[in-house]
């Protein structure tokens, strides 16, 4: 199915559904000119006393905005007919009301400002979608890369089609699909809407959803993300998300998924696990958290370049995303929600977020057994592919 920006995919709005502790949420179906969509429930949801008991109560904005929400989870209303999204409007907050509950708020980068108003925004329009993404035959979707980029990034993502993320059968018949994960550019890009169209004409792997694209909104490209899956991918096996600046593995991955046991594949969320991690108070870096924001420790959490989860786990992380505030930071966000779930992230010394040793980026043998290097530029990727398939390597 071709999509251009003439030809848009919304999200459909949700019904009322009952929320709480448990509730089901079902959507609505959806068609394109191939097919119908048909409608997804959200499982009886349970919010861990450990995730409770981590994000502690202060203060600061999002632990009150976090620990108000809680409340509204175990509250009487979850008795009720009320679809979880109900309390979410996309108006933005007006800077009053954020005024009141953040005194310092004139201090905090612009970019904070904008994503504190519009904290409540949760269901862009799609503008680009892939319903058939996951259409294979007689093969389900075994891994899924939902890889996160921006519009300007197209070397990166050919880079990616040309070589760890290139679709198809792998061996012993397991079906690999990929997806990049777009916003709109930013106001101070060019624009490149129309190339945009064309790359997804021509390439059938781009999801565009209408947001800026910034690093403070990746937490709501994850949000949707989800949704798209739920309405779309919904029997993926495992998802690797990450970034496109990552060399990844396939063939490692593929067989380390195979190696795990039943229990292990239906709880799975590893990757290079961050522990004992706090925010960071420094304005002038990117990872900045204003005090006044978010107080605590952050929750063990995969490093955002890349990691894996299981596929069934969707529905529960989109459900529980209803009852944790978005935060700043999208992989921390990624951890308090598996925390939530009472999922523990396990470490995996294949992920290599933070890079290997200099003197070994450029050696094929050195990347075999591992699953993920962050990061690589397209040449070095397209050198290293190359490396590690050549029939003259001998590690």
């Amino acid at each position: 199915m071709e999509h251009t920006q003439e030809n848009l995919t919304k999200i459909p709005s949700v019904p009322a559904a009952t929320p709480g502790k448990p509730t089901t949420v079902v959507i609505s179906t959806k068609k394109s000119k191939n097919k119908s969509v048909a409608p997804f429930e959200l499982p009886p949801l349970t919010i861990s006393e450990a995730f409770r008991k981590d994000i502690p109560k202060n203060g600061a904005y999002w632990n009150r905005k976090l620990h108000s929400f809680l409340r509204q989870f175990e509250s009487t209303d979850n008795e009720t007919h009320k679809d979880p999204r109900a309390k979410f409007q996309c108006e933005p907050e007006s800077l009053k009301l954020l005024q009141t509950n953040i005194q310092d708020i004139h201090s905090y980068p612009p970019l904070y400002g904008d994503f504190l108003r519009g904290m409540e925004c949760r269901d862009p329009p799609l503008l680009i979608s892939q319903p058939d993404k996951c259409e294979s035959g007689k093969d389900q979707v075994f891994l899924l890369f939902a890889i996160k980029s921006i519009p300007r990034h197209f070397e990166r993502r050919q880079a990616i089609r040309q070589t760890w993320g290139r679709e198809g059968l792998y061996k012993n018949g397991l079906q690999v699909r990929t997806v990049f994960l777009l916003g709109r550019s930013s106001e101070d890009d060019p624009n490149l809407d129309k190339l945009i169209s064309f790359e997804a004409q021509q390439f059938q792997d781009l999801l565009v959803w209408d947001f800026q694209d910034s690093f403070y909104n990746l937490t709501l490209k994850e949000h949707v993300f989800f949704k798209w899956m739920l309405e779309n991918c919904s029997k993926v096996s495992f998802i690797f998300k990450g970034d496109d600046d990552v060399f990844a593995n396939t063939q490692a991955i593929l067989d380390y998924l195979k190696s795990l046991k039943p229990e292990e594949a239906t709880a799975l969320y590893t990757g290079q696990i961050i522990s004992d991690a706090s925010p960071l108070r420094d304005p002038k870096i990117k990872y900045y958290v204003p005090q006044s924001f978010y107080e605590g420790p952050y929750p063990l959490y995969a490093g955002g370049g890349g990691f894996l989860f299981s596929g069934n786990l969707i529905p529960s992380l989109y459900h529980v995303s209803f009852y944790i505030p978005f935060f700043p930071i999208d992989d921390v966000y990624t951890g308090m929600s598996f925390k939530a779930l009472g999922i523990t992230a396990v470490k995996h010394d294949g992920f290599r977020t933070f890079d290997i040793r200099e003197q070994d980026r450029e050696n094929p043998c050195v990347h075999k057994d591992l699953l993920l290097v962050h990061q690589r530029d397209p040449q070095q990727t397209m050198r290293l592919w190359r490396s590690m398939h050549s029939a003259m390597l001998t590690c």
